[in-house]
């Protein structure tokens, strides 16, 4: 599982997998102060949120570890934090492994601190990042996501807090606990949030109660002794059985710890009820393990008998592993001790530089020691978790005997049914997960159909009641003087490019020289393909004079223009092109009848220029009517210019 982008974790260590993470942060850690002072409110917190917690947790047991918490007075005493930070806080971690209903009891338990102890912040998260949003994930806003989401999502109240990028666009951890603090009505997420997290949590504590399994197992003696005395120590078991490898199985094939008398000594096997989470079930019952040698097993006729006896071998086998491996490793057993909880509280700077055996000194240390003494025994769980080796010796030093176990009436199994009903669990979540998202899909497209029937309402309204058929020349002449260069071009892949000069002053005297010599030799009465020579071969520097300036260079231009547009008159004078147009005032005067007019009335008529802009708007719309509604190049260039035409009020369809 890799690493989500949402962390900035400064270390080269990797977050760990199937872990969750969460601080507390009370709203007085903002504040400065001293260091006494802030350690003695954050153990008060801390004790008071154990103790808040315990009813809750006592009858269960964890896969890996406890659920707990510890001070953090600085960064460099929060290892587990993705966000470094200097505010004096509460962290824990909490190590799930396959067993999801243990990180979302953690959630669980949060969100009755965050409602038990309103004055406080708090922030959770695993190796994927924000999981809560996962949760939530169909009615989150658009613009959160993985990237934005860092130092925004947190429980407060009992509620779902996301600080709205609008009043903290990059949050900081300390601005984003100061936003909580001041306006945190404003961070409260949404009641679709809030009811799809909180129906995810609705269930526990009976959720994770029911998640526990009681089973009758047969177990060497020793090992009953151990788990009467420490219970919890089946998941350390279980956790050395399904995570053995190699070197780990040599020792279950002596099994010199909990199974030291051997094979001849049958008694040692007694029949015990284990409590373990339905995850530890499943990972016993569904691996094949074949009994060491020296392990005594009973006969396969007895089959109630012998299931029994298979599924206490793999916790002894477990047992064994986990004790011997982690005695090589070196564990002390020793849990935190008092003396590294001092130096820690030294290293913090918690005596402030008081002298040893002051006044001062002393009361401080009296604070702490009762503090240590409150908290050992909450703590005593993750201690025995984090260290088993000495509690286990401790144990086993003890007197008993098989005796201590006969005679004791062992309860039936819990049935195992929802190992295998499984499936219909899965497809009942499945389809949760289903009707969630076809309620999303239908929401959002009827929001899509609603917004397009009110653009579709008002650009009808808008275009029956206020177009200006003018927008369209309006448009079309923006649309021309548009320069586009050739990046804006679209031209094939494979084409040459080669670089074109062209002179433009010289291209536009031979323009007019050509224009000039045809008006001339039409003029003179003479055939056009008669004339000699080439205008091309003429310069028309030479006809330039340079003692006439600026005026004599407008009177070229005048004659120019004059010359091209007779010429282009002379052109169109014989086809009917010249009648498709509507001239100046033709379309708004009455027309009088062709024979009627006079020669200097038709002599005007030709002369009258053309309206370029009703023409476009006449054949643009006769373009767009012969469409008949689909698409085509007058929609599509009217479209362009951001233009939209209201229905044709003669199409009946």
């Amino acid at each position: 599982m890799a690493k989500s982008s949402l962390f900035s974790d400064t270390t080269t260590t990797r977050l760990p997998d199937d872990t969750v993470f969460f601080s507390i942060f009370p709203d007085s850690s903002s504040h400065s102060g001293a260091v006494s002072e802030t350690s003695a409110a954050l153990q008060s917190l801390h004790l008071q949120i154990i103790d808040f917690v315990s009813p809750f947790t006592s009858p269960y047991i964890w896969q890996h570890e406890p659920f707990s918490l510890s001070i953090a007075l600085s960064s460099s005493s929060c290892a587990c934090t993705d966000t470094p930070t200097t505010l004096p806080h509460l962290h824990g971690k909490l190590k799930y492994g396959d067993n999801l209903e243990d990180e979302w009891f953690a959630v669980f338990l949060l969100f009755r601190i965050s409602a038990a102890f309103p004055s406080n912040s708090i922030r959770v998260w695993d190796t994927d990042g924000e999981f809560l949003l996962i949760e939530a994930a169909f009615h989150l806003p658009r613009w959160l996501n993985p990237e934005t989401s860092l130092n925004r999502v947190f429980i407060r109240g009992g509620d779902l807090h996301i600080v709205p990028r609008s009043r903290l666009p990059d949050p900081s951890l300390v601005s984003s606990l100061r936003f909580l603090i001041e306006r945190g009505n404003e961070s409260r997420a949404s009641e679709t949030v809030q009811s799809a997290l909180k129906t995810r949590v609705s269930d526990y504590p009976e959720r994770a109660w029911r998640n526990m399994h009681r089973v009758r197992v047969r177990v060497p003696v020793s090992v009953a002794q151990v788990l009467r005395h420490e219970p919890l120590l089946i998941s350390l078991a279980v956790e050395g059985f399904y995570d053995r490898d190699i070197d780990s199985m040599k020792h279950a094939a002596k099994m010199e710890k909990f199974l030291s008398k051997g094979r001849e000594e049958e008694e040692e096997i007694v029949l015990v009820l284990v409590k373990m989470s339905r995850a530890m079930y499943g990972q016993l019952v569904q691996q094949k393990f074949q009994a060491p040698s020296c392990y005594p097993m009973p006969s396969v006729s007895d089959r109630d008998a012998y299931i029994e006896a298979e599924l206490g071998m793999k916790i002894a086998c477990g047992m064994e592993m986990m004790y011997q491996v982690r005695r090589k490793d070196g564990e002390d057993g020793k849990g935190i001790s008092w003396s590294k909880y001092k130096e820690n509280l030294e290293k913090n700077g918690y005596f402030e530089g008081l002298l040893s055996g002051s006044k001062d000194y002393k009361r401080l240390m009296e604070n702490a020691e009762e503090y240590y003494q409150k908290s050992s025994s909450f703590s005593r769980t993750r201690d025995i978790m984090s260290a088993p080796v000495r509690r286990i010796d401790e144990v086993l030093a003890l007197p008993y005997s098989e005796d201590d176990f006969k005679g004791v009436e062992v309860p039936v199994s819990d049935s195992d049914s929802w190992l295998y009903d499984g499936e219909d669990e899965l497809n009942s979540v499945l389809q949760e997960r289903q009707k969630e998202m076809e309620f999303y899909s239908s929401k959002k497209e009827s929001k899509k159909k609603a917004k397009e029937k009110q653009e579709a309402g008002s650009s009808s309204d808008a275009n029956m009641n206020n177009f200006d058929l003018g927008d369209i020349s309006k448009s079309m002449q923006q649309f021309i003087q548009k320069v586009s260069s050739y990046e804006g071009a679209e031209v094939p892949d494979n084409r040459d490019f080669k670089e074109v000069n062209l002179d433009v002053d010289r291209f536009m005297k031979d323009i007019e020289s050509m224009l000039g010599s045809q008006t001339r030799d039409n003029q003179a009465g003479d055939d056009s393909d008669s004339s000699e020579g080439s205008s091309m071969d003429m310069d028309f520097d030479d006809f330039e004079d340079d003692s006439e300036g600026e005026e004599s260079n407008e009177d070229a231009k005048e004659s120019f223009e004059e010359s091209y547009y007779g010429v282009m008159n002379e052109e169109l004078k014989n086809s009917t092109l010249e009648k498709s147009f509507e001239h100046v005032n033709q379309h708004s005067s009455k027309p009088k009848e062709e024979s009627s007019k006079t020669l200097d009335e038709k002599k005007d008529d030709e002369f009258t220029p053309i309206d370029a802009d009703f023409n476009l708007v006449k054949n643009l719309l006769e373009s767009y009517s012969s469409q008949q509604g689909l698409p085509g190049p007058a929609s599509n260039l009217l479209g362009l210019m951001g233009l939209q035409l209201p229905k044709d009020s003669n199409d009946k369809n």
